[in-house]
């Protein structure tokens, strides 16, 4: 399992070995159908984890209630050793930050006045607008590259600008946590690589801890520092993908036939799916 980091909290340093964000034995559900049950995972500060695993197994699911979004049926998510629920609804959110994964602006809303809305959790009720909010907004939109495109309406710009744009009101938020819920659903290859690319950047360049739900198992296992293999509600695997992804875990969890072999770009996990007459040959053996 990747190592964990000493980091900075709200209330001083975080001690080495531990997490600002961990769900302890979570059961999570809508209504009377339960998607999880007893379902545990820290967060390694510091790392870009990334959470795959097949259509209804509990991805979405757990980010929401990672992001106080959801309340979990039992168990408890915490932030910095405190329980997420105890905390008001700003302090959540000036620690964490989410991007769901259907982001909707109000109509003609421009790009400038949708990043400056993550400053929200920043503001208080006699409070007007700061330089360090300008500050922020402009380093947000600085590092997704959307300045050009300050004065243009949110709904005229192409599904790759406009991840970019909700990438950048996030960052505004200025939060150490920051988690994505599928950011590169509806977008061609080139916009998801791009995005991808930029959330690897400030990764790397500001240090923050990214928490992604992605469908592509290639891209996972290219971006992740740390990968959470979901199904069924279950973590079946966690860890660098470079030690965790293996033919039998792409199998046990996808139930799809395949080999691993190194990507000849980055060098991590490459799945390649067996081809028909192979897959067909292992089902009938």
């Amino acid at each position: 399992m990747t190592a964990l980091t000493t980091s900075t909290g709200p209330t001083g340093p975080v001690r080495p070995g531990t997490a600002r964000l961990r769900g302890q034995d979570l059961t999570l559900a809508y209504d009377e159908r339960t998607i999880a049950r007893g379902l545990s995972l820290e967060v390694p500060d510091g790392s870009f984890t990334v959470v795959v695993g097949p259509n209804a197994c509990g991805k979405s699911t757990l980010l929401r209630a990672l992001a106080r979004m959801l309340k979990p049926t039992s168990g408890h998510v915490l932030l910095d050793g405190e329980h997420i629920r105890s905390l008001p609804s700003k302090e959540v959110a000036r620690r964490l930050g989410l991007l769901p994964q259907t982001a909707s602006a109000p109509e003609g809303i421009t790009v400038a006045d949708l990043v400056a809305r993550g400053r929200f959790p920043h503001q208080k009720l006699l409070r007007q607008w700061t330089r360090d909010d300008e500050r922020a907004v402009d380093a947000a939109m600085a590092s997704t590259h959307v300045e050009d495109l300050a004065d243009r309406a949110v709904d005229e710009l192409s599904g790759g600008q406009r991840q970019r744009v909700w990438i950048a009101m996030a960052l505004a938020q200025e939060t150490p946590l920051l988690l994505l819920d599928e950011p590169t659903t509806f977008l061609d290859i080139a916009h998801q690589i791009e995005v991808l690319d930029l959330l690897a950047t400030l990764h790397e360049e500001q240090g923050r801890t990214l928490v992604a739900v992605l469908h592509d198992l290639n891209h996972a296992c290219r971006y992740a520092t740390h990968l959470v293999a979901l199904k069924g509600g279950r973590v079946m695997a966690q860890g660098d993908p470079r030690e965790v992804v293996t033919a039998e875990l792409v199998e046990r969890v996808f139930g799809l036939p395949c080999v691993v072999v190194p990507d000849p770009e980055t060098g991590t996990p490459l799945v390649v799916p067996l081809a028909r007459h192979r897959s067909a040959a292992r089902r009938g053996a």
